[in-house]
Order: C-alpha cells, then sequence, then structure tokens
C-alpha cells in the first residue's frame, strides 16, 4: 500500500498541474483576446432640416422662424417681401415657429436618433443644420437625457442663415474643436452661404483618437467649383492629420447623383483618399435624398473613412452596419420619400434621411 501511494501522488500533482497550466494558457489567451477585441464606434450623419430656436438673434437671418405673433410687424413683413423665392418669402411671412412646433420638432428628431442601437442611439452623431448650440443642448438635455450623450459640440460659423455643422457624441473630446471655414478665392462674394469643416479628436477606451469631421457642403443650386473646393479642403484636413490616425467625415455633402454622374466628383475628390460607406454596404439603398422634381435620388447625406497610415492602430467600416435609418415612420411620406418637416401639420422630421456606419478600431498586437 505504502509503494502505491507513493506512487499516485505524483501523478496527482502531474495531473493538477497540467491543468493549472491549460487553465493558465486559457486565462492567458482570452486577456489576448480581450486585448485585440475591436472598439466598435457607431457613426451617424444627420441633417436635421433647420434646427432652429424661436428666437431672434441679431447676428443670424433666422427671421422665419420665430412665432407667428412676433411677425406681425411692419419690419418683418418688409424684410420678408424683400426675399425673391415664393415659398421662402411665404415662409417668413406665415410659419408660427410656436413652442408647441419646436417641442414636437425636437421629440420627432429624438425618436429618429433613438432609431439606432436599439434605442441607444449612435455613438457620434455628425449634425447639419443647427441654428446654436443652446438649441443642440435643449434636444440633448430634454429630449437624449438618458442616452449619456457629452455636451453638445458646436463652433459658431459665419453661414448667414446661421446654420452650423456639430456633434452629439458619447465618446469624449482629446481636444477642444475647431472650425475650418471654407476660403472660396474664385466666390468670394458666396463665403456667407457657406459652412466650415468642424473638426473633433474623439478620445477612445484603449487611449487611441478617431478624428471626426462634420461637415455641409455649398448647395446644388451652387456652381460645382464651390463644392470641388470643399472636397479638396476636407482632403488638405486628412492629410493634416498624424499617420497614426483613422478618421471619418460624415454630413451633408450636396451633390447630387446628376452632379456626380456628369463630373465624377466622387470618384476625383474622395475615392481616392477616402472609403465611402455606401460603396462597401448599403447595397439595396437608392439615396438620403429625393428630389421629386426630376424624381431622382442621391446620396447627399454621406459617411467617408479613412484608415490610419501608421502607428499601432488598424480600422475599418463594418460593411454589414452601414444603412439608412429611416424606420421612424415620421420619416417616410406616402411615396417612400423622406418626410420634410411640416411645422402646421405636425408631420415629417427632415428632407434628409440619415445615415449610419460602424468603425471598428483595433490595437495591433
Amino acid at each position: 500500500m505504502k509503494r502505491t501511494n507513493t506512487y499516485r501522488i505524483p501523478v496527482m500533482l502531474s495531473v493538477l498541474l497540467l491543468l493549472t497550466g491549460c487553465a493558465g494558457g486559457v486565462k492567458q489567451e482570452s486577456a489576448n483576446k480581450i486585448a485585440t477585441a475591436p472598439l466598435a464606434v457607431t457613426v451617424m450623419s444627420f441633417n436635421v432640416q433647420n434646427l432652429f430656436d424661436n428666437k431672434d438673434d441679431a447676428d443670424k437671418d433666422d427671421k422665419a422662424y420665430l412665432p407667428i405673433e412676433a411677425k406681425q410687424n411692419a419690419a418683418h413683413v418688409a424684410a420678408c417681401n424683400k426675399i425673391e423665392v415664393a415659398s421662402w418669402r411665404d415662409e417668413c411671412l406665415n410659419l408660427d415657429w410656436s413652442d408647441e412646433a419646436l417641442e414636437h420638432k425636437l421629440t420627432v428628431l429624438a425618436d429618429t436618433i433613438r432609431q439606432v442601437n436599439g434605442g441607444l442611439g449612435a455613438d457620434i452623431i455628425a449634425l447639419q443644420e443647427v441654428e446654436n448650440v443652446k438649441i443642440l443642448e435643449r434636444l440633448r438635455t430634454g429630449y437624449l437625457t438618458d442616452l449619456a450623450y457629452e455636451a453638445a459640440i458646436l463652433v459658431e460659423g459665419a453661414d448667414l442663415r446661421g446654420i452650423d455643422v456639430a456633434f452629439l457624441s458619447r465618446i469624449p473630446l482629446a481636444h477642444p474643436p475647431i472650425l475650418h471655414p471654407l476660403t472660396l478665392a474664385q466666390f468670394a462674394e458666396r463665403e456667407r452661404d457657406t459652412r466650415g469643416v468642424l473638426q473633433a479628436d474623439f478620445q477612445l477606451a484603449d487611449g487611441s483618437i478617431l478624428t471626426g469631421f462634420s461637415v455641409h457642403f455649398p448647395a446644388p443650386f451652387h456652381p460645382t467649383g464651390m463644392r470641388v473646393a470643399a472636397y479638396q479642403q476636407l482632403t488638405e484636413l486628412l492629410k493634416s492629420l498624424p499617420d497614426e490616425r483613422p478618421a471619418f467625415a460624415a454630413g451633408d455633402f450636396n451633390t447630387t447623383s446628376t452632379e456626380d454622374s456628369e463630373k465624377k466628383m466622387l470618384d476625383t475628390y474622395a475615392r481616392p483618399y477616402w472609403t465611402l460607406a455606401h460603396d462597401i454596404g448599403c447595397g439595396d439603398c437608392q439615396g438620403s435624398h429625393y428630389y421629386a422634381r426630376d424624381d431622382s435620388w442621391s446620396f447627399l447625406d454621406m459617411i467617408f473613412f479613412a484608415a490610419a497610415r501608421g502607428g499601432n492602430t488598424t480600422a475599418q467600416i463594418r460593411a454589414d452596419s452601414v444603412q439608412i435609418a429611416n424606420r421612424n415612420p415620421a420619416q417616410v411620406s406616402s411615396r417612400g420619400t423622406p418626410e420634410r418637416y411640416r411645422s402646421a401639420q405636425r408631420i415629417g422630421v427632415s428632407d434628409h434621411w440619415p445615415m449610419i456606419a460602424t468603425i471598428e478600431v483595433t490595437q495591433k498586437q
């Protein structure tokens, strides 16, 4: 018996050591998997169509977005009657941007944002057509308060109407945001009808930085050369980033499908430098904006992505994540097109549908 016990003890110890070693190997393998697991950042591009407060700002042409009782004076009527476009003139004279209308607008915007990530909203939202940081903060704190977005990111620009580009983000900033004005040497007289590019550097949980650009390029009725200048500015901003920095650009690029077909805008000024989200995903998507007058769809709203040129970070857009976010019934007209917001009838959300995509960031091992 003594000899048998003497024989079994080392065997049991060997088995125990082997199991312990295996467990250690499993723990190490799990740790490695955790270390290399990608950080998933969901991005939304959302033109919110004239998100104005209803207070008169002396520095902006916001006179259309006032309560009707504030429009009953000769000075306001005279100013509105100078507007050449009939629909804009009528809006200036007759739109009642009341407290109730504004509350409804904020509600439907919040509903649209909540359709993403199972009600949590995108991690980063690039917004266009926001009047000021106060109205965006009202949306964040009054209608999205449970989604844990940090303070709104908006730097006032020089657009005559007063519409700005902005961000809402759950991911904190690594540096203060920067607004890069659009300089148009050939179209200097039109610069007041443009928005700059808002740069925000987001500090990810693994310590790396993801740079985002929120953009709103010159409208289609402006010369193509103005949008070419905007694309070129965006490319120079991308090139100026550190080599280890992945980046995205999201917003309203105002490049119609007709202009792109005729001028090869995206092939010339975007695809050589960026991956376009809807090139790799969203295969059955028609577009984000519909022009009824020529029955055409366009991806005015897009998400661009550029991987780091060096460093220890790899990143990519997940192809199956690219979508047009239009599951909120209020967004869709009876024709199946974006339902622009109409305050008098309390219908619609925006004449643009948002695009969403998920960027996965991984540290190299």
